[in-house]
């Protein structure tokens, strides 16, 4: 019997650090697209979302601003 995706992800999940950046790759790895475009895509990305802070269209938001407001979701 094949696992759900939720299973291995809670396993995966439970894994040290090193492993779960290892098994983050390889699954990377094995999208239909090559890295080149992916990183291509992401560096747009990245061009895009600076351009809109730069601009004043967006304000960023710290780590822990982002943290603190899932928690609050989470916990209700």
């Amino acid at each position: 019997m094949s696992k759900s995706a939720n299973e291995v992800l809670a396993e995966a999940l439970a894994l040290p650090a090193d492993a779960r950046v290892m098994l983050a790759e390889s699954l990377l790895e094995s999208l239909d697209e090559p890295a080149e475009v992916v990183a291509e895509a992401w560096r747009v990305e990245a061009h895009r979302r600076l351009a809109e802070i730069e601009n004043g269209e967006v304000e960023p938001v710290s780590w822990e601003e982002v943290r603190a407001g899932m928690r609050a979701r989470l916990s209700k």
